[in-house]
């Protein structure tokens, strides 16, 4: 079986080397031995200059006692390779390798087999629907087809009042559709689309429409929704292309990744929360399960991407902490709209609050995945720049690049959750409450909990994740060549391929 490739192996072709043969004792790491004489050809397209007992050349700043890298194959690795001792990856692969198993174990515990069967309610979401398309339309009176409808004692100053007006002076649409799919596909109906709907019909539109079995015939179908299913495929589409052009190869591990992410979700998780399993649980394991495959899978199966898991491992669980604390500090419930209304009222063994809990923890596993590959390659990168580095400077030199990354990364968590929440955030603004009221309302609480331990375990996985790396690189004390004595030379580093 041959070695796994990280991505970046893949996105890195060397430019070719001339085959040399070598004379020197097995252990020789591309160093010259100390006899005069010209030095050997660089790939590099360096002068040809005499050996001065350094790395051949001598003449790209190392200092004296240190290795020069050449440009063709040698014992010490290029690019993403993670320095690390076989030592240090037993230990790495001990931690890991445990909890991989416990992981996966726990997904065929809990795996649900499937959505539950229910009878549906046809409320919201909960009703049976089928793609219909708008034949025709046609302009009419609003009086004529609105004359059986109860006149409202609503000022005209009001909204209600407004619309009421509208709706029996004003211009409405009829629209005939077609049932495109299902038992009935062929039927017509006709849809009345008032003035002031939010939702305008036109014709050759293709439409979502309900179908309610118990009602009368003529009310059985309705449109409550356009189809856009072309234009989203369209974006997608658009996404992916972007996606792997610019990322190749990583790019479309990426877009992997993402594809299992959503089978874990779709598959996993949501059916087995709705099977009455413990949100929390099965939150943790199918978010433990996510990290696994789309780290390894984009980033490679090495001790760099290693440390990256136990960071986001470890920040997810005090992110589970605090959100579990926090949580029922504040009396949160979970159930604060309709459609957490509905789910409670389908399944009422459901703990809709351990399902908020689970909402954070799988939200904020995205951005720690990002924060802890960078903060960790950073740490790998500046040990590769300079190999004489400790553990203190390199967790200094890091940290100051991690302190960046907090300010922007906290400042788009808070952004898209307050994205998310404006037209609540406009409600309230509306009514003029304060912020302090504004704050305490459950729906605003939820938000504002999700954000800040979401913040908070992204801040700590920083801090935590930098140190891991540090240590780790710095603890490496690969072997020294056969015949070297024990005080010799740094170990060398490689020349750095071009991205």
């Amino acid at each position: 079986m041959g070695p796994l490739i990280s991505c970046d192996d893949l996105l890195v072709t060397p430019s070719p080397q001339p085959p040399i043969e070598h004379t020197e004792p097995h252990g020789h790491n591309g160093h010259a031995h100390g006899s005069p004489g010209p030095s050997d050809g660089h790939a590099d397209g360096l002068p040809d200059r005499p050996s001065d007992g350094r790395s051949g050349g001598g003449s790209d700043g190392h200092l004296p006692g240190q290795s020069h890298g050449h440009g063709h194959g040698h014992s010490h690795g290029h690019g993403p390779a993670a320095p690390v001792s076989k030592h240090l990856r037993k230990v790495i692969a001990a931690v890991l390798i445990p909890f991989a198993v416990a992981v996966f174990a726990g997904m065929v515990v809990l795996w649900p087999g499937g959505a539950p069967g229910h009878e549906r309610t046809g409320v919201g979401f909960d009703r049976q629907t089928q793609q219909g398309v708008v034949t025709s339309l046609e302009q009419v009176d609003c009086k004529s087809v609105n004359a059986a409808q109860v006149p409202t004692t609503a000022a005209p100053s009001t909204p209600e009042g407004r619309q009421a007006q509208a709706e029996q002076t004003g211009e409405c649409k009829k629209a005939t559709v077609e049932v495109t799919s299902g038992p009935d596909k062929g039927r017509t109906f006709v849809e009345v689309v008032q003035p002031g709907a939010p939702r305008q019909l036109e014709d050759g539109q293709e439409v979502v429409v309900a179908y309610a079995p118990d009602a009368p015939r003529d009310l059985q179908y309705s449109v409550i929704d356009v189809n856009r299913k072309l234009p989203m495929a369209l974006l997608a589409g658009i996404f992916a292309a972007a996606v792997v052009l610019v990322g190749r190869m990583r790019g479309l591990f990426a877009l992997v990744a993402l594809v299992v992410s959503f089978g874990v979700l779709t598959l996993f998780i949501l059916p087995a929360i709705l099977q009455g399993s413990n949100p929390l649980v099965v939150a943790v394991v199918g978010a433990s399960a996510i990290m696994l495959i789309a780290l390894y899978m984009c980033h490679g199966l090495t001790a760099r991407t290693s440390v990256a898991v136990l960071g986001t491992l470890v920040s997810l669980l005090l992110i589970g902490l605090l959100g579990s604390g926090f949580i029922d500090w504040a009396f949160l419930s979970g159930n604060t709209d309709d459609n957490t209304g509905l789910i409670h009222g389908l399944y009422p063994d459901i703990d809709m609050s351990g399902l908020l809990l689970a909402g954070v923890i799988i939200g904020s596993l995205g951005v720690l995945d990002d924060v802890t590959v960078t903060q960790t390659s950073a740490v790998w990168e500046l040990h590769h720049a300079d190999p004489s580095m400790g553990p203190r400077a390199l967790y200094r030199a890091a940290i100051r690049i991690g302190r960046d990354h907090i300010a922007s990364v906290v400042n788009t968590l808070v952004l898209a959750y307050a994205g998310a929440a404006l037209p609540l955030l406009l409600l309230f603004s509306i009514a003029n409450s304060s912020m302090g009221s504004v704050a305490n309302s459950e729906l605003v609480a939820e938000e504002i909990v999700r954000t800040l331990v979401g913040s908070i375990g992204l801040v700590a996985s920083v801090p935590v994740t930098t140190a891991l790396a540090a240590l780790v690189v710095s603890a490496d004390r690969p072997g020294s060549p056969a015949g070297a004595p024990a005080t010799g030379p740094v170990r060398g580093r490689g020349r750095r391929r071009k991205r």
